[in-house]
């Protein structure tokens, strides 16, 4: 697909450290048209980046605002926003998804910014889950009640900062998208680390309705809206929804039943049968469940590669052969400084050209 306008775009990845921002990175090295990629990311990337550079900065992105304006970025792709809160104290939320934001969107503000493009990848955590909540939420469906844990409170802060962005910068196309749960055969989460086990949690009496996005279409949709300097709010997910008593069958896991009042406190026991204890979030999530309604991003013209059944049976073949492979050592995990030193060290002897 190539982008529309000029060729020649320069564009920032926020969080290249990470499993999206370094997929993202990889997959915008492979289009002629973008003349300049930079990763930014509080780590060492995870996959090995081709032309792309790459900074280490600080969670909270205080160097963004040099960067930009050093680089002259147009667009800015931010995928540093934390929406599985398994391993984030509440301080760090707060860190990374608000003060990271605000940073990046002070870095992208003012009248002497370069930046014409920001994308944002958020999460439909943002709406909740509770037993008022709709069916189905749209984009502009509000949420039934105010935010109850940590990781909703930072998302919702962090987009509403967005929202007012957008809304003070006209000249800046804004895009947010709301992705759904997300299943691949490389992404760790806290419901794919659960699916992946022999025994998996559920709330008693309750067997809620779940939609489901395929990783690779997270990053197809990241890169659709980008290309095509394509602004609004997205839900993204697959279609249909799936009990997660199905999910779970198809994933050849076993549910343990938790008691519907305080059902975090069993799981110490049972963490040495496999279970995998999981944040509030998740709780809820599999309490009520939750449903988005995507059709705005596909009347824009985004394709879908995988449904919601389809990106469960994706996942559920992964783990098959993985099971049936068994935990098979890797003979080389990629290093980026070690690559870095083989790539331009003057000390790494080179052969002759002919």
């Amino acid at each position: 697909m190539a982008w529309s306008g000029t060729a020649g775009r320069r564009v920032l990845v926020t969080g290249a450290d990470t499993f999206w921002g370094g997929r993202t990175v990889q997959a915008l090295e492979a289009d002629p048209e973008v003349e300049t990629i930079l990763g930014l990311g509080t780590g060492t990337p995870s996959v090995p980046f081709g032309r792309a550079e790459f900074v280490r900065a600080d969670q909270t992105y205080s160097i963004l605002a040099r960067m930009v304006r050093a680089t002259q970025v147009d667009t800015i792709v931010h995928t540093f926003l934390i929406v599985d809160a398994a391993h984030a104290s509440p301080r760090t939320l707060h860190e990374v998804n608000v003060i990271g934001t605000l940073n990046l969107l002070a870095a992208a503000g003012g009248d002497d910014s370069p930046v014409r493009q920001v994308v944002v990848k958020s999460s439909t955590v943002v709406y909740g889950c509770a037993a008022r909540d709709p069916q189905t939420f749209r984009e502009d469906t509000p949420r039934s009640g105010s935010p109850r844990t940590p990781l909703e409170r930072s998302l919702v802060e962090a987009e509403a900062m967005v929202h007012d962005f957008s809304e003070d910068s006209p000249s800046t196309l804004v895009s947010v998208l709301r992705f759904a749960n997300v299943l691949g055969s490389h992404l760790v989460t806290s419901l794919s680390r659960n699916l992946s086990r022999p025994l998996c949690p559920s709330i008693a009496g309750f067997d809620p309705l779940l939609q489901f996005v395929q990783e690779d279409d997270v990053v197809r949709a990241l890169l659709f809206v980008t290309r095509n300097r394509i602004p609004g709010l997205f839900n993204v997910a697959g279609a249909g929804r799936l009990p997660w008593s199905e999910v779970a069958a198809r994933c050849g896991t076993r549910r343990v039943p938790l008691p519907p009042v305080a059902p975090t406190i069993p799981l110490a026991p049972l963490t040495a049968l496999g279970v995998v204890p999981f944040p509030p979030d998740l709780e809820s999530l599999l309490r009520y469940g939750r449903g988005v309604d995507t059709s705005r991003l596909v009347g824009a013209g985004f394709h879908y590669h995988y449904t919601s059944a389809g990106a469960v049976q994706s996942f559920a073949q992964s783990l098959r052969l993985r099971r049936a492979a068994g935990r098979l050592p890797t003979s080389y995990t990629y290093e980026h400084d070690v690559e870095q030193f083989f790539r331009h060290s003057p000390s790494v002897v080179r052969p002759l050209e002919t």
